[in-house]
């Protein structure tokens, strides 16, 4: 072999001998603290980060976004080892001062060690549970949170007990000032349905639009689901003093909307994303889905019966405001002793066809209203029309009102609810489809 080949060779040798040892270097650096060692190194570093935000740390927490809603707590840490903190958990938003800890383990873990309003959300007490589904559980929050490091500015924890993802946000002291507003906002997320007879989720993606309804929602639980005909989706609401916080957030292409804004001119809520993007809380006359489900109450179909019952459906938010006006106004008309008991329509029933009965509390009779059915397929309604009354004329004039919403001429829509109201019976909510506000709320029966 020449000599200058072996001279070639040889460098190239020492270079790959050099490259290797720089290689094995930096992965000598990389990994050269033990687990342990970076253990101390994470804890040191939650330790450290803590106490530095002047007004502490805001958390909304969702303890399960699948059928709870979420609860703002906030935080100031002190290095000696003591936390003040509030919560929305209650109307009770005072400054409570407790202890905490920073944990080893498999991880890091900032522990709240004594009761403090954190706790609240874990208590198992069966008469904290706020569903009969968590009894013994309770709103199935923790005070032990794992810490996975910072993002944005944020600090990131995930429960120990569910491994749900909880953020901590620097505080404003317009945070802790403003936390008991996060009430204020209760009846706006209830709903006044002055606004419109129906309530809806509008998603838009630029010219894109969907549409669902958005059901009535429990301040208990906080939670809600928005339906249409083949979609039942969850959502667990939080409050703020502007608006509401939702879990799990709208997904929107790939956009995630969390964040809406209250119109108290509208009753809406809007959570506004880029390029046309946006998520709306709102109300409208006209509903935002119409089913099918009229199809089963069709002639020829098997018998069936809804009904609106007192006191039951009374507050039902379903109800419209109009409803309500009428069904005051028949309360109004009858003597101190009396009231109504029911408005139940039967359909195809196989001796009297169908026909709009009224059932009154303290003594009065009951009055029928006999109807033809007919269906509009391309409106997807059902229409009732007049065939007669068991009672003469003076006597019916207190429901002519409210039985001239339900055989308009332009017919009713029928939907099946995915909610339930105090029974465990079926809701259906029957809706004037002219679209001038009438919806009443009905079981099957």
């Amino acid at each position: 072999m020449k000599i200058k080949n072996i001279l070639k060779y040889l460098v190239v040798a020492s270079l790959a001998i050099q490259l290797t040892a720089c290689t094995e270097t930096e992965v000598e650096q990389k990994f050269d603290a033990t687990p342990t060692e970076r253990l101390n190194a994470r804890k040191t570093e939650l330790q450290q980060v803590l106490p530095t935000s002047e007004f502490g740390w805001k958390a909304v927490y969702f303890t399960d976004n699948k059928q709870l809603g979420g609860f703002t707590h906030l935080f100031k840490f002190t290095p000696d080892g003591k936390v003040d903190m509030a919560s929305d958990f209650n109307t009770d938003t005072k400054i409570y001062t407790s202890d905490y800890g920073i944990q080893l383990g498999s991880t890091v873990s900032l522990v709240f060690t004594t009761k403090n309003r954190i706790h609240l959300l874990s208590d198992s007490n069966p008469a904290a549970a706020p569903t009969a589904a968590l009894v013994g559980k309770g709103y199935l929050g923790d005070f032990q949170f794992l810490y996975y490091g910072q993002e944005n500015g944020e600090l990131i924890f995930k429960t120990n007990r569910n491994g749900q993802e909880v953020r901590f946000a620097k505080a404003t002291a317009q945070d802790w000032t403003d936390l008991p507003k996060n009430f204020l906002m209760i009846p706006n997320v209830i709903g006044r349905n002055v606004y419109g007879a129906n309530r809806g989720l509008e998603i838009i993606d630029g010219t894109t639009k969907k549409t669902y309804d958005f059901n009535p929602f429990t301040t208990i639980t906080r939670f809600t689901n928005y339906t249409n005909a083949t979609e039942v989706n969850g959502l667990g609401i939080g409050y703020s003093p502007t608006g509401i916080v939702v879990s799990p957030a709208i997904t929107v292409g790939e956009q995630k909307l969390s964040n809406f804004v209250y119109n108290s001119t509208n009753g809406s809520f809007t959570a506004t994303g880029t390029n046309g993007v946006s998520a709306s809380i709102k109300y409208s006359d006209t509903p935002f889905v119409i089913s099918d489900d009229y199809k089963n109450f069709a002639p020829g179909q098997p018998q069936k019966v809804v009904g609106y019952i007192a006191p039951n459906l009374t507050a039902a938010q379903s109800n419209s405001v109009l409803c309500r006006t009428l069904l005051d106004k028949i309360n109004a008309g009858l003597p101190a002793t009396q009231s109504i008991a029911r408005v139940q329509v039967i359909f195809n029933n196989a001796v009297n066809g169908t026909y709009i009965q009224y059932l009154f509390n303290g003594g009065k009779a009951t009055i029928t209203h006999f109807v033809t059915t007919k269906v509009n397929d391309t409106n997807k309604t059902i229409v009732l029309t007049d065939a007669g009354w068991t009672h003469n004329a003076a006597t019916i004039a207190i429901l002519k009102d409210i039985d001239a919403q339900l055989t308009n001429p332009d017919g009713l829509y029928i939907k099946k609810e995915a909610f339930t109201i105090v029974a465990s019976n079926k809701i259906y909510t029957l809706a004037n489809a002219s679209n001038n506000g009438f919806r009443i709320t009905a079981y099957q029966l």
